[in-house]
């Protein structure tokens, strides 16, 4: 089957570096990989002289230089001994070097694949789409097809059966929704779009609202959430909040609670910013892990009581929804073309309206038998 490459951002190798402006520099940042792929993993031999890492990976790394080896280091993808390292860094007889990279060696193109899409809007320029839990949105470690990229490459090619790879148009994803989080996605089809859309989100002008389900209470109705999101530095596929913005990248979430259940909260998340894993991480910083979020601590019981039959219920509840209660339920922004200001809105996908629906009746029949 024919494969379609979509935006890439690795230049070739007789390309000549520019300055980047403004809208380069947007489109690098809402196109990063949210997960890294070990590229290299070895032990120092007993024999090896002090040396810097960045000369000693420059030697390991075919066609590695040294400048692309020190941002390696610098955006913390170069672990030893699982701590990250400066560029000055001298191995030893011992240390435990892992590097990761943003890109998989395996997946530098896209095949079309037949793969149903809700598409809520589309125009020449652009399409909305709702996305379902489950569907990765681009071919990763693991992931090799089954993705919205290979779904949305089928939808063009309908449209436009004269294309091949060599003609087919610019376009990608512009932002990112996890696996498991269903809702609203925006993907453009020009590389106008994707500048004019990228830029948007880098200025941080597009209207986001999510909805979660989240443990425990919260004291006050609202508030905001302002901490660094990056990396875990030991846990590479895990982020977490840096308080001090020593680490990462700034992180602005604004909630409001909806509803109470009394050991569980329906909350609505604004994002100002657009991190990777942002509402998730930021929510356990607070003390409120996403509701069955297996990587921040959501998937066990943290507030409630010690009686079989409430562990009954909740794992009732886990069953119902099986991942991160999180849906991206509003996409605003404007148009890059028509320059309309456009807004979407998507309801609760069955299983969290399920969820919230038995966290309500629970909540509602222990007020009356308390």
């Amino acid at each position: 089957m024919k494969r379609f490459s979509f935006v890439n951002l690795q230049a070739p190798s007789n390309f000549k570096q520019q300055p980047l402006n403004q809208e380069d520099k947007a489109i690098n940042e809402y196109a990063e990989q949210e997960e890294l792929f070990e590229r290299l993993s070895l032990v120092i031999d007993k024999g090896q002289e002090p040396l810097r890492i960045d000369k000693f990976l420059m030697a390991r790394i075919e066609g590695a230089t040294r400048n692309k080896i020190q941002q390696s280091i610098e955006q913390e993808h170069v672990l030893v001994n699982d701590k990250v390292v400066k560029n000055n860094y001298k191995i030893k007889a011992g240390d435990r070097v892992v590097v990761y990279d943003q890109y998989d060696p395996e997946t530098n193109d896209i095949i079309p694949q037949a793969i149903p899409l809700d598409i809520v809007y589309e125009d020449e320029h652009l399409f909305i789409i709702n996305k379902p839990v489950g569907m990765v949105a681009h071919p990763g470690s693991g992931n090799p097809d089954q993705t919205l990229l290979n779904a949305a490459a089928y939808h063009l090619k309908q449209q436009h059966p004269e294309l091949d790879d060599q003609v087919l148009p610019r376009y990608g994803l512009v932002h990112r929704i996890d696996k498991n989080t269903s809702g609203l996605m925006v993907m453009a089809k020009t590389q106008q779009a994707m500048s004019d859309l990228a830029k948007q989100f880098f200025d941080h002008s597009v209207h986001r609202r999510y909805v979660a389900v989240v443990w425990g209470n919260f004291e006050e109705e609202q508030g905001t959430i302002v901490a660094h999101v990056g990396r875990h530095q030991r846990f590479r596929k895990l982020f977490t909040a840096y308080p001090e913005g020593d680490h990462g990248k700034d992180a602005v979430t604004h909630y409001k609670v909806l509803e109470n259940f009394n050991y569980v909260t329906l909350v609505e998340c604004r994002l100002e910013t657009g991190r990777t894993h942002q509402i998730r991480v930021h929510m356990q910083y607070i003390g409120h892990p996403l509701f069955n979020d297996d990587f921040y601590g959501g998937d066990r019981i943290v507030k409630g009581t010690v009686y079989t039959k409430y562990k009954q219920f909740v794992d009732n509840c886990f069953t119902i929804c099986p991942r991160q209660a999180l849906h991206a339920k509003e996409l605003g922004f404007i148009h890059p073309v028509t320059k309309e200001k456009m807004l979407f809105n998507s309801e609760l996908p069955d299983d969290m309206q399920q969820l919230v629906e038995k966290w309500r009746k629970y909540s509602q029949f222990k007020n009356v038998t308390d």
